[in-house]
């Protein structure tokens, strides 16, 4: 019979662990457990702070974001802001240009209407030059000027401003800047009032209030207003390019015609050419002389770009002659 070993009892001498804790003695079961988490640290929140009672706290102040710039026209001191002709309407009679050979608008093309359509075109395309950056400044300003009295410079004046006039897309500003002897309006048929020479006399006087306005489409003039006796000095101070940059600043497509003292006769002439971008000197064929050009256009040395108009002459090279094609009246 097989012999059979007592169990103990509790409280006995044998070994009482249990089959469990006997294995863990003989084997290592922490092998067999999965890796325990890592613990996060604790996260407490801050105490809250006293406000201090030394100071109060300063208010919030909200900061708007910069606006975008805005360009404004410049205004000018003595003048108002915002340009608007203002002065008084007047009717130009038709008649009397014609009996003054002058072009009349909407009237027969002439020759004399062809020949200024074609002395406008460079004058034209040196003002757009000069708008767009690429020639001398200011080349919507034009002088019309000459050498001595009688060659033709207000004539041509007036017929230039009459000619620019009829184009679609410019507006035309026919100043009279011979104070001595103005003759614009009288050519036109106009009645006189205040004009340049008492704008730059008195600075609280506006040049808007001494501009006429006339029934042709685009024109308007500017008197020369009452010889001051200091009219070369007027003409040379700071407030004349302020007052003439105020004529064109807001208008782009308008051409100021400056008809100017004869050059070799009175001295605004020499001051009007630095204001202006080009000079039109008119020669006349049977007086001009070459030396008396020479000195007039060396006195115009202000301004950078003078041309050359030849007045009172049929004569050709090319044999060219308008007044014959589709009827054109001379």
């Amino acid at each position: 019979m097989t012999e059979q070993s007592k169990i103990p009892l509790p409280g006995e001498s044998a070994d009482t662990r249990s089959l469990i804790e006997r294995a863990a003695g003989q084997y290592d079961l922490r092998a067999f457990q999965a890796p325990a988490a890592p613990r996060l640290p604790e996260v407490r929140e801050p105490a809250p702070m006293m406000p201090e009672a030394a100071e109060p706290a300063a208010p919030v102040q909200r900061v708007a974001p910069p606006a975008r710039p805005v360009l404004a026209p410049p205004a000018f001191e003595g003048i108002p802001a915002r340009q608007a002709f203002r002065g008084t309407f007047h009717p130009i009679d038709r008649k009397h240009l014609r009996q003054q050979c002058l072009i009349e608008p909407e009237g027969p093309v002439t020759g004399l209407l062809e020949e200024f359509r074609i002395v406008k075109r460079p004058l034209l395309l040196t003002a757009a030059e000069s708008r767009a950056g690429r020639g001398a400044p200011h080349g919507e300003r034009i002088l019309v000027c000459s050498a001595h009295p009688g060659e033709g410079k207000t004539f041509c004046a007036v017929n230039l401003a009459l000619s620019l006039a009829a184009e679609k897309d410019t507006e035309v500003l026919l100043v009279d800047a011979d104070f001595a002897k103005p003759s614009v309006l009288s050519a036109l048929g106009l009645p006189g009032g205040r004009g340049l020479m008492d704008v730059l006399a008195d600075p609280a006087l506006a040049v808007e209030d001494c501009i006429i306005g006339t029934d042709v489409a685009g024109l308007f003039v500017l008197p020369a207003g009452n010889s001051s006796g200091q009219d070369t000095e007027h003409l040379a101070s700071a407030y004349t390019a302020q007052v003439l940059g105020r004529l064109s600043s807001q208008a782009p497509n308008r051409i100021v015609i400056f008809d100017s003292p004869p050059v070799l006769a009175a001295s605004p002439a020499s001051e009007l050419a630095h204001h202006v971008g080009q000079a039109l000197m008119v020669v006349r064929a049977d007086q001009t002389g070459e030396a008396a050009l020479r000195d007039a256009v060396s006195i115009l040395s202000g301004c950078d770009d003078i041309k050359l108009l030849l007045n009172c002459t049929r004569f050709s090279p090319t044999g060219r002659r308008f007044g014959s094609y589709y009827g054109y009246k001379e």
